[in-house]
């Protein structure tokens, strides 16, 4: 079911913008299994295959589009389902490790205080754009906005951490 949104909110889309770094297309290193993802997609779009030739070769991709797209080309061998529960967990896991590999990020994360975080995909109208973010709508947040939960979960247990 999709959530309506207050408008107070610190929102991502292009990576350009002040909060792009909060998306997965940012250009942020991070390490798994002894290997250096260049971006969070890359990892995010490998972690749906348990082929590791296939991993590899999305992992050598350079821009997080590209590891996109060649992801696509290997979705007859999917067995991770899109938007599934771990599917999810697949994602907290890129943005924890996003985080660990990138201090700086952690400290931006904190500074968002209690603001709601949104990916705002705008134009776009396809359901699972719907699932991982929101647009606004006269005036109103539409989506169910699971990649900007993640972010908002994954800054309470920083701060957790910290307390």
């Amino acid at each position: 079911m999709e959530e309506k949104r207050p408008n107070v909110v610190v929102s991502f889309s292009k990576v350009a913008l002040p909060y792009g770094w909060l998306g997965n297309m940012s250009p942020y290193k991070l390490k798994y299994n002894g290997k250096i993802w260049l971006t969070a997609e890359a990892l995010f779009q490998a972690l749906r295959y348990d082929d590791e030739i296939i991993q590899e070769e999305i992992r050598m991709i350079k821009s997080p589009m590209g590891a996109k797209m060649r992801a696509k080309t290997f979705k007859d061998k999917m067995v991770v389902v899109p938007m599934s529960e771990q599917d999810v967990q697949n994602m907290k896991l890129c943005i924890r490790l996003k985080l660990e590999n990138n201090p700086l990020l952690k400290q931006k994360l904190l500074i968002t205080k209690e603001f709601e975080i949104i990916e705002d995909i705008g134009i776009r109208n396809k359901e699972r754009d719907k699932f991982w973010g929101a647009k606004k709508e006269n005036g109103i947040w539409i989506g169910k906005n699971t990649l900007g939960s993640i972010w908002m979960e994954v800054r309470d247990e920083i701060r957790k951490e910290m307390a």
